[in-house]
């Protein structure tokens, strides 16, 4: 591997490390079945994120979010059978003692601390009332156990915790002569959002598009070539280089190299993620958008203005550049400027949505060019990102105590809804929200190996269903689906795509190859055996002469 090699593979892997993020709902987990927390009867409540809407003097005003304890009853799911109740501040504040305030189904509000969790809910229940509000001491929720010896959990009311920002917020309330109500209830994800449906479309299209992009070019540079051959009838050429073969670069080491490298890069976002970290992955995520956007528009508008397209002027510092790139560059600058000023707002993942798209329908095809030069080098990718996804999202747990490749793909350490070069759609039927996210390296990485079945397919002249591009297709879709379908079953938490994508797509690629008998050729060569054209054209200039004769 030559160094031009080894840094194209580096910034490769950067790349994917960036991108290949797994498949996700960032509205944070709705259901969280802790195996650490002890559970016994009485006590063995899910963790569940629970809505608390307020209403002040009859007015529906502000609503926040709060965890359910392990303990009490559970909290309705549907906002119909969930009852309005008056809000009560607790007397003494910690409600570590029985409650002073008189309680008619009210719902009370009390401090954290000086007691235990059960006890406040106990003493609660006693006082009659309906529901428990624990304000915590901190901006983070905390998780509501029970204690090993405890007995007393015949607690018949829901308790709920709030941030200490939620507390300060509902005790202005109540500290203003209003009447302030509030209603409780954990609503479920519906098990398919629309989002996810649009990213599958999304992903399958990028697939699509780039791989006949691919085999396209590799087609026109073997026509290209075997003219060239066909010119050439004093000198015959070495068979082993004609076909597609030229232009492939993976191989086997770079293959195993690129989880090293990737690994890397995915380490040091996790241990510099940081707001200035963000903001300098922001400024490069909008240069490589721009170009993108500025390629695509260029390539649109000069059916129109093929004028301005084919003049040319030399720019400073840049190189020859047509009037009608400079006429569309500062709106591809001014697009990118205003989704970096205002990414955060609502609509904003619209923007991002076009920038990554662009970027990566102007750079896939060049990096689908370098696709595997065997099946036995897209084997060992591909099991490698297999492995790297599964490390990085549950492995290494163990070593971080959390999951990094989530981490990052969240943007939990800063504050921001992760990094930006993700597809992302908002949960439009979620009452939690949120987005539904993919990375680019779960189209990427198996994308290669179906662009390698169509360049095989079309080398060997066989037709779609004889084939293995079709088949190759289907099994990422139905890859991708099963993921998302984890996704729900998993109730939000992030899955890494490559888990169910890969054996899908390579298994399905294995199987085929082996039951057509092509394995050994897809195994070691890579295509299908062709005569050099200039070999033919000699063979039958010699025939003639010999029917001459």
């Amino acid at each position: 591997m030559d160094l031009q090699s080894l840094y194209r593979l580096i910034f490769v892997s950067a790349l994917i490390s960036l991108v290949c993020q797994p498949s996700s709902v960032t509205a944070g987990d709705i259901v969280n079945d802790d195996d650490l927390a002890p559970k016994k009867p009485g006590c063995e409540n899910d963790f569940v994120l629970v809505k608390v809407q307020t209403w002040v003097n009859g007015i529906e005003d502000a609503e926040f979010v709060g965890a359910g304890a392990r303990f009490g009853t559970t909290i309705v799911s549907k906002e119909k059978n969930a009852n309005q109740r008056r809000l009560i501040l607790s007397d003494p504040r910690d409600c570590c003692s029985h409650p002073m305030n008189k309680l008619a189904n009210d719902v009370i509000m009390v401090d954290r601390g000086h007691c235990k969790f059960t006890t406040k809910a106990n003493n609660a229940q006693a006082a009659h009332a309906s529901a428990v509000l624990i304000i915590n001491n901190q901006k983070e929720l905390y998780k509501m156990v029970c204690e090993p010896d405890e007995t007393d959990l015949d607690i018949h009311i829901p308790t709920v915790m709030l941030p200490q920002d939620a507390g300060a917020s509902l005790e202005k309330m109540l500290t203003s002569n209003s009447s302030v109500s509030v209603q409780l209830y954990s609503p479920r994800r519906p098990l398919v959002d629309i989002a996810e449906v649009f990213l599958w479309l999304m992903a399958v299209g990028t697939i699509l598009c780039a791989s006949y992009w691919s085999a396209w070019s590799a087609r026109e540079a073997a026509i290209e070539q075997d003219k060239l051959l066909k010119d050439a009838l004093d000198e015959i050429p070495d068979t082993r280089h004609v076909g597609s073969g030229g232009i492939v670069t993976i191989n086997t080491i770079s293959a195993v190299l690129f989880v090293v490298f990737a690994s890397c890069f995915l380490v040091m976002l996790y241990k510099l993620m940081s707001n200035w970290f963000v903001e300098l992955l922001v400024v490069l995520f909008c240069i490589g958008g721009v170009e993108g956007l500025q390629t695509c528009l260029v390539a649109l508008l000069s059916r129109w203005f093929k004028r301005a397209g084919e003049s040319y002027i030399k720019v400073p510092f840049f190189r020859a550049l047509s009037y009608l790139t400079l006429a569309i560059s500062p709106f591809c600058i001014a697009f990118a400027v205003v989704w970096a000023v205002y990414r955060n707002v609502s609509f904003a993942w619209i923007g991002q949505d076009i920038l990554v798209r662009v970027y990566f329908l102007v750079n896939c095809p060049n990096i689908f060019q370098d696709c595997p030069s065997s099946i036995i080098v897209g084997t060992v990718l591909l099991s490698c990102a297999f492995l790297y996804d599964i490390f990085w999202v549950f492995v290494s747990k163990k070593l971080f105590h959390e999951s990094v490749m989530i981490v990052v793909a969240r943007g939990d350490k800063t504050g921001e809804d992760g990094i930006p070069m993700l597809l992302k759609i908002p949960r439009m039927f979620d009452p939690w929200g949120g987005y539904s996210i993919i990375g680019f390296g779960d189209i990427l990485l198996p994308g290669l190996l179906i662009a390698f079945s169509l360049r095989y397919d079309w080398l060997a002249n066989k037709t779609l269903r004889a084939g293995y591009f079709l088949w190759a297709m289907i099994a990422y879709g139905l890859g991708l689906l099963i993921t998302y379908v984890a996704l729900n079953l998993m109730d939000g938490h992030g899955q890494p795509a490559l888990l169910y994508i890969v054996p899908f797509t390579l298994g399905t690629f294995l199987t085929l190859g082996r039951k057509r008998g092509d394995l050994r050729v897809l195994w070691t060569r890579g295509e299908p055996q062709r005569p050099c054209p200039h070999i033919q054209l000699k063979h039958q200039h010699i025939e003639e002469l010999n029917d001459e004769k």
